[in-house]
C-alpha cells in the first residue's frame, strides 16, 4: 500500500493559492484514478483507489501546513505504512512555474510541512514529488507570494501539469522516476509547429 500526500492549507479562502499545489495535484490523481468518496479520518481527508496495480491512500492534512507531520505520522502508524512507501506532493520556490522534480530524503528547504513530517516521522527518507511554483525574488515577499492564488497566466500550464502528473503516476509508484518525469515533460509540451512549406 502507498500512502500519497497532498500539502495545503484546509478550507476554502486557501484552495486556489499557490501553497495548495499538493492538494490540487492530489485532487486530479483521485478524480483521474477514480477514488473512492473523501473521508474525514486519522486528522485529514482521505481517498482510496487502484493505480494500475498499486492501492493507494490519499491524504490530505487538516491541520495547517506548519502541523502537516502530525496527520501523516497517524496515517503511518495506523495503516502500518514505511516511510519508503510515502510520497509527499508540494510546493517549490526553488523550481520555476510548470516544472516538476523528484526526491527522497534530502532536507526540508525551509518549507513548514516538510519539516513537520520530518519531525513525526522521525525520518527523512520517504518520496517527494516537488512542483515549481517559482520564487517571488526577494525573501521578504514569500509568505504572500506563497499564500495567494495563482495568476491567470499560471492557469495555462497549471491544469496541463497536473493532468500529466495525474496520468504518470503509474510510473512513478513502479519506483521509475526518470520514466516519470519524462512522461510529464512529454506530455506537457507545446504542440510542434509545422515548418512551412518551401516553393
Amino acid at each position: 500500500m502507498k500512502l500519497l500526500v497532498g500539502l495545503g492549507n484546509p478550507g476554502p479562502g486557501y484552495d486556489s493559492n499557490r501553497h495548495n499545489v499538493g492538494f490540487l495535484a492530489l485532487g486530479r490523481i483521485a478524480q483521474r484514478w477514480r477514488f473512492g468518496p473523501w473521508k474525514k479520518r486519522l486528522g485529514g481527508m482521505t481517498a482510496e483507489g487502484d493505480v494500475v496495480g498499486h492501492r493507494v491512500v490519499a491524504l490530505k492534512p487538516l491541520t495547517y501546513m506548519n502541523e502537516s507531520g502530525r496527520s501523516v505520522g497517524e496515517a503511518s502508524r495506523f495503516l502500518k505504512i514505511a516511510p519508503a512507501e510515502i510520497y509527499v506532493l508540494h510546493d517549490e520556490l526553488d523550481l520555476p512555474p510548470n516544472k516538476i522534480r523528484t526526491k527522497t530524503g534530502g532536507g526540508h528547504g525551509g518549507h513548514n510541512g516538510l519539516r513537520s513530517i520530518d519531525a513525526h516521522l522521525g525520518t527523512k527518507d520517504y518520496r517527494r514529488l516537488r512542483i515549481g511554483i517559482g520564487h517571488p525574488g526577494d525573501k521578504a515577499l514569500v509568505s504572500d507570494y506563497v499564500l495567494h492564488d495563482f495568476g491567470k497566466g499560471d492557469r495555462l500550464w497549471l491544469a496541463p501539469l497536473l493532468d500529466a502528473i495525474a496520468e504518470s503516476l503509474p510510473t512513478f509508484l513502479d519506483g521509475n522516476e526518470a520514466g516519470f518525469m519524462n512522461k510529464v515533460v512529454r506530455l506537457t509540451a507545446p504542440p510542434k509547429q509545422n515548418a512551412p512549406k518551401q516553393d
